[in-house]
């Protein structure tokens, strides 16, 4: 990789923004004559990939086929798959895994044969695995290929503000990054926004701190069409202990044979569905939800028990959770693990086709940040990591033929004498009180009446911080200019104030999907319409303040 100052070329065949599977496998899938610009928030390898444990989703074993996958994937979405879209996942599965292995991921093998585990809602064992990390040695293998690409220029600490849009035609043809002390605007044929999800718009998540929804908010300001935002999907095991993070406690525990019971010892589960612990996660994370409402007296919490898992076994597959759960003061050889649900993962996102064009020619969308269809209104375990892989694969055929984009203008530098301090500390102020807010507003349970008071709320949110200084930074286009900042506390403040811009949209979007649709589906749960009905297996899109249903592809 090209050891490149920031901003030492503005100039880009292509912009991948975000550095999970995703992004990191887009930038190796692009054509290596391509010069491209790989932009992260943080270092190369944050990000919500880098936090996935269970694995990932192939059917590759002798017993098992792409079909099974298939019915597997369209059960859990709960009616709202497109099934062109999963099809296209499954059949293409294999390879992706013989390229990941090809590339140097260690997956866990079985003699000569790559391990499989069962996860819930799986019909076959087809989940393959790195011990406990499976996403780290993904992103570990990926990250070290990208270093090793000359036409690759890394921006490190750099923050997307907004998408540069030709007013001429409505092609995209760059982003604005908050980097080294500078907002600069860079130029490009081809935008990809892989920048994970938005779990942070929630108080209890196992998303990591950089999963604030960015890359929907971009293309949603930016008049990209975006879909299925009220399906969230709330993992059912994630750790609750006080002072600790929500460290996600893997599937694969449930699937390699832990049980789920509550404080009296009673594996409850199986009183609210067949499968008991290995019911959809929707199902399951419902079930802990309406148990601790229904029986107070079992405080705030449930447990996994590892007990019927062989001691060895846990030590070999589950290392990091041991380790995990060791430094917060739990011996899981010897007592449960006390777990409760949190926001896990984002169905919905950016409308895309299968070769993952948005609605805005020249901006592209991948992974948790993209609608592909895939995942309906319940995600199927381990195929998230999949669909980067498999999507960010069709970006080899991405052809910028006949794209141009304007001459750049004029860079005006501009001193910034305001502070953002008191700006800066107000959006911190907002960002807690608004994850609370949606917790209890747009979490396990919905109701019309808790959603319309919410929106309510985000929307004063919003017109409070439209009139703050930094608004003229993330509420404009390239007519922004370029500008160098004062400080480096300054370009904190500022990026403070970009997130909540950031979670105070996604968060909107999440409430009026939410309002809009009076049915219960998936992840989406309204106690006042409990009922799933068939007229509502359409997807829900959102462009501007417009809402409309579209069939579900077929």
């Amino acid at each position: 990789m090209s050891a490149l100052n920031p901003f030492s070329s503005t100039q880009f065949d292509a912009i991948a923004i975000g550095t999970g599977a995703a992004g990191l496998y887009a930038a190796l899938c692009l054509p290596e004559s391509w010069r491209v610009a790989l932009v992260t928030k943080e270092s190369l390898r944050t990000g919500a990939s880098e936090w996935a444990q269970g694995g990932i989703a192939a059917a590759i074993a002798p017993d098992d086929s792409p079909s099974f996958h298939l019915e597997d994937t369209l059960k859990a979405g709960a009616g709202l798959c497109d099934r062109a879209a999963v099809e296209f996942l499954v059949e293409n599965a294999p390879t992706a895994i013989h390229r990941l292995v090809d590339l140097g991921v260690a997956f866990d093998r079985k003699q000569e044969s790559l391990a499989l585990t069962l996860e819930a809602a799986h019909s076959h064992p087809r989940v393959l695995h790195a011990a406990d990390t499976t996403g780290r040695a993904i992103v570990a293998t990926l990250a070290e290929r990208v270093l090793q690409r000359p036409n690759l220029q890394v921006f490190s600490e750099a923050f997307a503000i907004g998408l540069w849009i030709n007013p001429e035609n409505g092609r995209c043809q760059g982003v604005g990054l908050l980097c080294n002390g500078k907002i600069e605007w860079i130029r490009a044929a081809a935008v990809i926004l892989a920048t994970g999800g938005g779990g942070q718009v929630y108080s209890q998540t196992t998303n990591p701190a950089v999963s604030t929804g960015d890359g929907v908010a971009l293309a949603w300001r930016a008049g990209a069409k975006v879909r299925d935002l009220e399906f969230f999907q709330f993992h059912p095991t994630a750790l609750t202990r006080p002072g600790a993070p929500h460290f996600l406690i893997s599937e694969a525990v449930r699937g390699e044979g832990a049980h789920l019971i509550d404080a009296r010892g009673h594996r409850f589960a199986f009183d609210y569905h067949p499968k008991g612990e290995l019911a959809p996660r929707d199902i399951v994370s419902r079930a802990i939800f309406n148990h601790l409402e229904r029986n107070s007296e079992l405080g705030d919490c449930v447990y996994l028990d590892l007990q019927p898992i062989a001691r060895d076994r846990i030590r070999y597959r589950f290392p990091n959770i041991i380790q995990v759960c060791q430094h917060w003061g739990i011996d899981l050889f010897n007592e449960p693990i006390p777990v409760a649900p949190a926001a896990h993962y984002w169905m919905g996102g950016i409308a895309v086709d299968l070769n993952n064009q948005t609605s805005i020619p020249g901006l592209y969308a991948i992974g948790e940040t993209a609608s592909t269809g895939v995942h309906g209104a319940n995600r199927l375990a381990s195929n998230s990591l999949l669909e980067c892989i498999v999507y960010a694969a069709q970006l080899a055929h991405l052809d910028l033929h006949g794209a141009t984009i304007a001459a750049e203008t004029e860079a005006v530098p501009e001193c910034d004498r305001e502070s953002y301090e008191t700006t800066a500390q107000r959006a911190c102020e907002i960002r807690e009180q608004l994850q609370a807010l949606m917790w209890y507003s747009a979490g396990i349970l919905r109701s019309q009446p808790v959603l319309e008071d919410a929106i309510a709320k985000v929307e004063a949110w919003k017109a409070e911080v439209s009139k703050s200084p930094a608004s003229r930074y993330f509420l404009a286009s390239r007519a922004s200019q370029n500008a160098r900042l004062e400080s480096p506390v300054a370009e904190a403040n500022l990026r403070a104030c970009g997130e909540v811009f950031n979670l105070l949209d996604i968060a909107a979007l999440i409430l009026k999907s939410a309002a809009w649709r009076k049915e219960s589906r998936g992840g989406h749960y309204r106690s006042d319409f409990p009922e799933t009905h068939p007229e509502g297996a359409v997807h829900t899109l959102v462009e501007g303040d417009r809402f409309w249903n579209e069939p579900v592809r077929g």
